[in-house]
């Protein structure tokens, strides 16, 4: 198939005001490519003038072809997300809505002639392989963990239907799906009823809580990316000519949270942390290492942000958008 050429074509970013589509609006922008973002109820984070944006309920059939009508390409960013409490507590929380999503979604965009779909997966679909790092085809190897069955199993539903509309139909859609390890960065969720342990931990050391808590013991293990490297790596992904593919994307380093944390202290100077360990919070899956091969030998892709990097772009972000942010100019 012929590489995508997106200097004159309409790309749509479904989940537009979230973590992951924040920031790859804001790239579009930097590109001067013509980015439509898709909002459902909160307002646009990105702000420009170049940006079209579309409020839809990705949920419905009508929302989902309004969102992709007279689109060249489309970035599957839209997701119900949620932190280890709530699914421990509502496991539910995020198969049904995003079923809905994801579904409609494939089937208006292939309606619609897109030219490309890039959908965007978790290695949390993967079955437990303890400390050994997980290869793109062990996905259906058994079960996922435990604590992520419910949504590992919504994510792998996804990805069939992305190999069906790839591979399986007539006039078929070409599809790139991409499987991010832990994803960190600028526009975040930082509220502690919904963010992830990075997200949480950061706000903690900004804010300088005393005593500082730390849901667990501090020895689960995740492989953390910065976000524009995740960014970076995509469209390479993206830009191959492959009709179909599935790849992870993550550093492929193991770090606990303890160094997770501590590694946020030493960056912002916080000396004097009096930490606490919650071991009876709920945790999610004890260690997950990410084999990232197929993404380095096949598309050249090596992450560029060392962990303090990272972070001390994150943590200035964060400063200057306290909670996230409502409204950022681009």
């Amino acid at each position: 198939m012929p590489l995508p050429d997106l200097k004159k074509s309409k790309i749509v970013v479904a989940g537009a005001s979230g973590f992951i589509g924040s920031n790859l609006v804001r790239y579009f922008l930097n590109q001067n490519y013509s980015v439509r973002g898709i909002l459902r109820q909160r307002p646009p984070v990105v702000v420009d003038d170049r940006i079209e944006y579309v409020h839809a309920d990705l949920a419905t059939k009508e929302g989902c072809r309004l969102a992709v009508r007279d689109a060249d390409y489309l970035f599957m960013c839209a997701a119900q997300t949620a932190g280890a409490a709530v699914m421990a507590a509502d496991p539910l929380s995020q198969v049904t809505p995003n079923v809905l999503i994801n579904t409609q979604l494939l089937q208006a965009a292939y309606e619609a002639r897109i030219k490309k779909t890039v959908f965007i997966s978790s290695s949390a679909a993967y079955p437990p392989t303890g400390i050994t790092p997980v290869k793109e085809e062990q996905m259906f190897d058994g079960d996922p963990h435990e604590v992520y069955f419910s949504v590992g199993w919504m994510k792998r539903y996804a990805e069939i239907l992305c190999k069906i509309y790839a591979q399986k139909v007539p006039n078929p859609m070409p599809v790139a799906v991409v499987r991010p390890s832990n994803i960190y960065g600028p526009f975040d969720k930082f509220d502690f009823k919904t963010s992830h342990v990075t997200a949480a931990l950061l706000r903690r050391v900004v804010e300088r809580h005393q005593p500082l808590e730390v849901w667990g013991d501090g020895s689960d293990i995740r492989d953390l990316i910065f976000v524009d490297d995740f960014i970076e790596g995509m469209m390479k992904v993206f830009h191959a000519p492959d009709p179909y593919v599935a790849v992870n994307l993550a550093s492929g380093q193991g770090t606990t949270v303890r160094q997770i944390l501590e590694t946020l202290l030493e960056v912002d100077g916080y000396k004097d942390a009096n930490i606490r360990y919650l071991k009876d919070k709920p945790r999610t899956i004890p260690a997950r290492f990410v084999d990232t091969t197929l993404a380095e030998k096949k598309f050249g892709f090596k992450p560029a942000h060392s962990l303090k990097e990272g972070f001390k772009k994150t943590i200035s972000w964060y400063r200057m958008n306290p909670y996230g942010g409502d409204r950022v100019r681009a």
